[in-house]
């Protein structure tokens, strides 16, 4: 099973984490059920960016983002060329090294 490694994140998840997922399990999910309490405002309904997350490895093995995907990911704190909605991603077969971003488009977090 792959292993999803999450940086530390000074607020959601300070010590970082590694656990393992079967492979196509959603990676906002899976983060969540491993209390790592990452923005989801549109409840992963691909309509906002606050489940942004940065692929620092393992970013090949993904299936490609879609254009709506790509379009709001324009509107993300912090994007690079390795940035995902977490909401939209299907894990594969190969590990993967997570890094949440600092900051969010929210100005408040919700209460998920």
């Amino acid at each position: 099973m792959p292993k999803i490694q999450v940086l530390p994140h000074v607020d959601i998840c300070p010590e970082g984490k590694t656990f393992e997922v079967a492979p196509g399990a959603n990676l906002c999910q899976s983060l969540l059920d491993q209390g790592i309490a990452i923005e989801h405002a549109c409840e992963m309904s691909k309509a906002c960016t606050t489940c942004h997350v940065v692929i620092r490895q393992g970013f090949s093995s993904l299936t490609p983002s879609e254009e709506d995907e790509d379009d709001l990911l324009d509107r993300a704190w912090g994007l690079t060329s390795q940035s995902r909605l977490s909401c939209q991603v299907a894990v594969a077969n190969q590990d993967l090294q997570v890094e949440i971003p600092r900051y969010t488009i929210n100005h408040a977090r919700e209460n998920h």
